[in-house]
């Protein structure tokens, strides 16, 4: 199979931060909830649509190479990224057995940062003269790389963890909301002022406010 050929769960990604988007694969379709992560494959897919945003690249051949141990541990830390985002929207103290987890999740693969020259050939700038006409020399042309001893996508999902450690531990956790449209499922990091997840949400939250008047009168 090829990696555009894997099925998706069907999960909305509204541009959350990503420990937000993972806790969202648990969504609903009118009011009925869905399981954005059935699979091994949904996962797959799932990580293929957000590479681009993750810090340890991913390639083709991690991504067919998702396990159904590396679903049960994401849907561990989706359990407990859903049960602190509840917790902070409701503005309770944070759930001791979903800190733990993350935790735990966050140790599971070790990362570092290196910093490597560029692939040109040289790893150097050309030597030549800057905006005022002074000579400069060759310089290196420098990049910070996540590494891992492990499998990549473990330290996706490692990291991943860690992210939610930092979301709900810092002063975001104050913006986590929980959408109010009806049936909605999903949370949301608030910047602006907003009830829903999202345009859809707040249009079908406006359509029931609107019926219930219309009923009551």
């Amino acid at each position: 199979m090829e990696v555009a050929d894997l099925p998706s769960g069907g999960a909305p990604l509204l541009g959350e931060p990503l420990p937000i988007e993972l806790g969202n694969t648990a969504y609903a379709v009118r009011g009925q909830p869905r399981e954005g992560l059935e699979t091994a494959e949904h996962l797959a897919a799932w990580l293929r649509d957000v590479r681009s945003r993750l810090a340890i690249p991913l390639t083709d051949a991690d991504l067919l190479d998702v396990t159904a141990d590396d679903l049960r541990l994401t849907l561990g830390s989706r359990e407990a990224i859903r049960r602190l985002a509840a917790g902070a929207a409701a503005g309770h103290r944070p759930d001791p057995d979903a800190v733990e987890t993350l935790n735990r999740h966050a140790r599971q693969a070790p990362r570092w940062h290196e910093l490597r020259l560029e692939r040109d050939g040289t790893g150097l700038q050309p030597a030549g003269q800057d905006a005022g006409g002074t000579d400069r020399p060759g310089q290196a042309e420098t990049q910070v790389v996540v590494c891992t001893a492990g499998r990549p996508v473990a330290a996706v999902l490692s990291a991943l963890a860690e992210d939610a450690i930092i979301l709900f531990g810092g002063s975001s956790r104050h913006k986590v909301y929980a959408c109010q449209g009806p049936g909605c499922m999903l949370h949301f990091v608030q910047e602006t002022r907003r009830e829903w997840c999202s345009g859809g949400c707040g249009n079908r939250a406006r359509a029931a406010r609107h019926y219930a008047k219309v009923r009551r009168t």
